[in-house]
Parts: structure tokens; C-alpha cells; sequence
């Protein structure tokens, strides 16, 4: 993306709210996410997981704090009511209330986010400096790029519900144990396998970047061949300005530095580049 590009562009980027607020409204997320709520001070965020006591992901979710006792959480549209029952359920006497919340959004690049009349929740996702505006509409004027977002996310290694990511995949299989994982925190479902992947074992498979020498881009699903055998399949793909780029679950034999195809097609991996 040039300096252009980068100043004043704003994007869709649909989002599902869910609200927890009350005085037990940080003790309760504490108890029920992946990572260290409390260490939020009022205005910062973090990634963060929902998980089956196996520790398969339920939902990915971003916790905003929007003040001392009251959390925002930005997930998958399909997934705000299953990360608000998941939370209901598991809260018994805890005094917090948890409801699904409606707000205009959008994803603000370089300077475009407004100082005011909204809230800011910082985004890592695409690879380049990015906000989230939750709240407002963006200026009518603002440049719109979001035909070059789903680029930005691949690019970026960034896993998304539904294409990278659903209940059968754990965390360290798409790297969200560095990012949405405190392992120093108090208990949570599914603390002991994602802490026993972590210091004992090891995934079979990993989430890598592929750069495709195609002009056509592949079907979701499509296989990466090595070495005469298929190693993986394509979950995410679209076209780049060098031919395409796409994201694909690889067998973690495979060495990152050899070449693979993709129908035919010769490509480069590479790993995400987030935190």
C-alpha cells in the first residue's frame, strides 16, 4: 500500500458487538477468556479467545475497555450471540450484565480516525497502521479501499472465522497462542491443553502465507502439493499485484523456504507476519 493510499482511507469491516459491564465485569471475562483482561487500562485492547474446555475456538473477539467496569467485545457478526449465551451461561452470580450492542464501525488507515464521538480500538489485522471507529460513520468524503482489504489480511497472515479458523482448530495451529494467549494468567476453558501444546508438544500443522505464480486465482480448499504429495489446502486466496497470495494450513515438515505448487502453479511460503 503507498503513502497515498495509507492517508485518509477508511474500509467496511462488519463486526458483531457484544457488551459485558457491572462491577464483576472484568473478574467474569477474566474467568472466561484467553487473555489478561484486567491488565487493560481504560481506552487499550487485546485479542483474544473463546474456548471448548479441549481447547478448540469457539469464537475470536477483540476486548476494548471502555471504562473501569464496562468491556466491549468486536467479534464475527455470526458470532455475537454465541459469545453473549456462552457468557450468560457461565455467569451465575457474577454481578455483570452481557448484552449484544449495535454500532456503526469501520476500520480507519492513517489519519482519517476522528478524535472525538467514538471509540478507538486499535487493529493489527491488515498490516499496515489501522483503527477501528466504533460509533460513527466515516466522512463522506474519506477514501474507500476496501477492495484492497482482503489482500491486506492474507498478506498479513491474518486468520479470519469461517475461512481459517472454526471448532476444530486450536490456537497454536493459526498463531493466536502469541497473541490471544496469556499463559501467566489465572484459569480459563481450555488453559490446560493450549499450556500443554505450548511447553510439551507440538502441532502437526501451521497457518502460512503462499505466494502464487497464477494469473487465476485458486478455490478455497484447493491442495498445495511437495515433493510429488499433498501437504495442505488453500483457505483463503485472492489476486495480488504479482499474481496471487493466499493462505493455506501446511504441514509443519514442510520447510518454509522450498517451493510448492497450487494446481499446477509454483509458490513461495512465507509465515504471518502479526505480532
Amino acid at each position: 500500500m503507498d503513502a497515498a493510499t495509507r492517508i485518509a482511507s477508511v474500509a467496511a469491516r462488519p463486526r458483531g458487538f457484544v457488551g459485558v459491564s457491572g462491577p464483576q465485569a472484568g473478574e467474569h471475562l477474566q474467568r472466561m477468556v484467553s487473555n489478561d483482561v484486567l491488565a487493560l487500562a481504560e481506552g487499550e485492547a487485546c485479542d483474544a479467545l473463546l474456548l471448548t474446555p479441549k481447547a478448540r475456538i469457539i469464537a475470536t473477539l477483540r476486548v476494548f475497555r471502555r471504562g473501569a467496569d464496562d468491556f466491549l467485545l468486536l467479534t464475527e457478526p455470526e458470532l455475537a450471540p454465541v459469545l453473549r449465551d456462552a457468557l450468560l451461561r457461565s455467569r451465575f452470580a457474577a454481578r455483570c450484565e452481557i448484552e449484544i450492542e449495535e454500532f456503526a464501525s469501520f476500520l480507519a488507515f492513517g489519519d482519517d480516525a476522528p478524535s472525538e464521538g467514538a471509540w478507538l480500538v486499535p487493529n493489527d489485522d491488515y498490516g499496515v497502521p489501522c483503527i477501528e471507529v466504533v460509533g460513527t460513520e466515516p466522512r463522506a468524503d474519506a477514501r474507500r479501499i476496501d477492495q484492497l482489504l482482503e489482500r491486506l489480511r492474507i498478506e498479513s497472515g491474518t486468520p479470519l472465522f469461517g475461512h481459517e479458523i472454526d471448532d476444530r482448530v486450536m490456537p497454536a495451529e493459526v498463531g493466536l497462542d502469541a497473541s490471544a494467549v496469556s499463559f501467566t494468567k489465572g484459569c480459563f476453558p481450555g488453559q490446560e491443553p493450549v499450556a500443554r501444546l505450548r511447553y510439551r508438544g507440538h502441532v502437526n500443522r501451521s497457518l502460512r502465507v503462499l505466494r502464487i505464480e497464477a494469473s487465476a486465482v485458486p478455490a478455497e480448499g484447493s491442495e498445495v502439493f511437495y515433493d510429488g504429495r499433498s501437504v495442505g489446502r488453500l483457505t483463503s486466496a485472492t489476486a495480488s499485484d504479482t499474481g496471487v497470495v493466499a493462505l493455506a494450513y501446511i504441514r509443519e515438515e514442510v520447510p518454509l523456504d522450498v517451493v510448492v505448487s497450487v494446481l499446477g502453479a509454483e509458490a513461495t511460503m512465507s509465515r504471518s507476519a502479526r505480532p
